[in-house]
């Protein structure tokens, strides 16, 4: 004949249970941290291999136009935009480089053709997005991205850069932009390097 041994029930006393919620809190932070730093090496790693152009660091002059184009493409400018702005505009460029994917949107990697850098699907604040950076020279490129789908429509914007920033001047001792120079609409940049 087999005796069965009586299963013990233990009852956690409170301190016991603030020891298993501490383990649990730390657990939590050694996960979060690991999160971070995985983000952190994945976004240097974007940015060690970023391939796309690169510009001068200046006062950059920015025109946007948006136009909504009809099925028979018509076109219904929407919105006309100038600003000048001291701005690096490489940042902006690693951005739109790593776009990363949005829910069911797959960005592309770009294809260089000759001077352009064409994106045949990139995730984007308006959506699945075709987009085109014909860069001129390291003071001058232009960006179209058009949205195709219920309500296509087509954003441009030319970017020129005119000179150097008030700051750059100061620390070369050379005078601050006349006014007839810069246009008085300026801004400094963004913290993301976005131009506009």
């Amino acid at each position: 004949m087999r005796i069965v041994q009586p299963i013990r029930i233990q009852r956690m006393t409170s301190r016991e249970g603030f020891g298993q919620s501490k383990v649990f809190a730390c657990t939590l932070g050694v996960v979060a941290a690991l999160a971070v730093s995985l983000l952190a090496s994945r976004g240097a790693a974007a940015e060690e291999s970023f391939s796309g152009p690169t510009f001068r660091k200046g006062m950059w002059r920015f025109t946007r136009t948006l136009e909504m184009v009809s099925p028979s493409n018509v076109r219904q400018k929407l919105l006309e935009r100038e600003m000048t702005r001291c701005v690096d505009p490489t940042q902006a460029m690693k951005a739109t480089f790593s776009s990363p994917s949005i829910g069911n949107c797959h960005s592309s990697r770009p294809e260089k053709i000759s001077n352009r850098y064409v994106f045949s699907n990139r995730c984007d604040y308006m959506g699945p997005v075709s987009t085109v950076i014909t860069v001129l020279s390291d003071e001058a490129y232009t960006e179209v991205n058009e949205v195709h789908g219920q309500a296509p429509r087509m954003d441009r914007v030319v970017a020129r850069r005119i000179s150097d920033c008030r700051e750059d001047r100061a620390q070369l001792g050379q005078p601050a932009a006349a006014p007839s120079e810069v246009s008085h609409d300026v801004e400094q940049e963004t913290a993301d390097g976005e131009p506009l």
